[in-house]
């Protein structure tokens, strides 16, 4: 079994006591913080810390049965887009 994201010992934990859909949506969740990280050339802890900052993680999960069906690059863009518009909420 493959895990993705640099907190994946922490996924691999809490996926044991999951159920299925729940084991589903955090391999989901790892996904996206690898492929943001890969598509930014920074660490999984910096890219979890990003997502996290911005309520992407929330974001991702409460909306996991649309997102989950959308390609890489498609996430990758609503990402961006969802972290831009909290960055300037913030100002």
């Amino acid at each position: 079994m493959s895990f993705l994201c640099g907190f994946c010992y922490i996924c691999r934990y809490i996926s044991y006591k999951m159920n299925s859909k729940k084991q589903d949506i955090a391999y989901f969740i790892s996904f996206c913080i690898e492929q943001y990280k890969n598509e930014k050339k920074i660490t999984g802890e910096t890219a979890s810390q990003i997502l996290y900052e911005y309520g992407v993680l929330s974001y991702l999960y409460e909306h996991y049965e649309v997102l989950h069906t959308q390609s890489r690059q498609w996430i990758l863009e609503d990402i961006e887009e969802f972290i831009e518009l909290r960055k300037t909420k913030k100002i």
